[in-house]
This record gives structure tokens, C-alpha cells and sequence, in this order.
């Protein structure tokens, strides 16, 4: 199978018809709750307007989408005490908008699909380092399931209504 790719250096911009012949990237996300039911959130070092996620990012070839959201986690939050209480049923997507397909991954996605899981954080705080070697965020939070999608960029907000309906019924229970 041939990759699909778009050329940023072309036009320099995105069709829609362009971008709805390329894949997803493969990734994955986690809500990651403390014994109250609170999410991790954290504010991205990238984005000049407040955007705010959960931990979330790629699947390394030949990597499962669990070890995957263990690495990412660590990598992003230096968290790995933790315990896995969900797993998404479905992959969920999300689509870049238009000007970002040339920027993001060498053009060479439309967005991503990702799985996600719920999991407990069984450590203390002082475990959670978002200043590591893989430095993503500038800050972080906890905040209510519910509160997630106004706190992420527009486009991932479906995304995030999707996840907080399937992980909420393990905050309520």
C-alpha cells in the first residue's frame, strides 16, 4: 500500500478533497482521573490561545494501544502509578482543520484515530512532572469530566464530548 501524503511545499495549503484522501493517525488518549473523579488536564506549550487536554499522542509502529497510552502518559506527566479502569469501545477521530493538514506530521494525516483509557492515579502528586525530556505542557489541572470539552480546542471537542459520555458512568458509579 502506498502512503498518501500532501506536499505543504505545493500550494502551501489543503483542499478538502485533499485531505479526506489522507489517513488517520493512529494514537491514544487518557483520562486520567484521581480518587475524587477529577481529569488531569494540562495546558499546551504550543498553542498561544489557553488550550487545555488530557494526555494523548501516537502509536509507535508495531506498538499496542496500551503500552502506548502508558508511554505517552509517562512521557507527558512522568505518571506511572496508575491503575486501568476502561478502555474506550470504539476508535475515536477527530479531523484537523484545513490549515493544519500541511503542518502537523508532514502533511501526511487528516487527524487522528485514537483509543482511550480511563485510569485511576494511584500515586501522590509530587510523582506528576510535566517539565520532563518530552515537555508538552506548561501547566496543569485537575478538573470535572464534564468541564473538558470547553477546555480543549474547538475541533477536539466532539472528540471530548465522546469521551467524557463513555468514562462518565465510572466518576458517577
Amino acid at each position: 500500500m502506498t502512503e498518501t501524503s500532501y506536499d505543504p511545499d505545493a500550494t502551501g495549503s489543503v483542499s478538502a478533497e485533499q485531505a479526506a484522501r489522507l489517513p488517520y493517525r493512529l494514537g491514544v488518549g487518557v483520562a486520567l482521573l484521581d480518587p475524587l473523579g477529577w481529569v488531569f488536564v494540562a495546558q499546551r506549550a504550543d498553542m498561544r490561545s489557553e488550550a487545555w487536554q488530557m494526555p494523548q499522542g501516537g502509536i509507535d509502529p508495531g506498538e499496542e494501544p496500551l503500552p502506548a497510552a502508558l508511554r505517552e502518559l509517562q512521557e507527558e506527566t512522568g505518571v506511572t502509578s496508575v491503575a486501568l479502569l476502561a478502555e474506550s469501545r470504539d476508535w475515536l477521530s477527530y479531523d484537523l482543520p484545513l490549515e493544519l493538514v500541511p503542518k502537523l506530521w508532514g502533511g501526511r494525516y487528516r487527524g487522528q484515530k485514537q483509543k482511550w483509557f480511563a485510569m485511576r492515579f494511584l500515586g501522590e502528586e509530587s510523582e506528576i512532572d510535566i517539565f520532563g525530556p518530552h515537555q508538552e505542557f506548561t501547566t496543569w489541572r485537575w478538573a470535572e469530566l464534564d468541564e473538558l470539552p470547553r477546555l480543549i480546542v474547538p475541533f477536539k471537542i466532539p472528540l471530548y464530548h465522546k469521551v467524557v459520555a463513555e468514562f462518565a458512568p465510572l466518576i458517577a458509579g
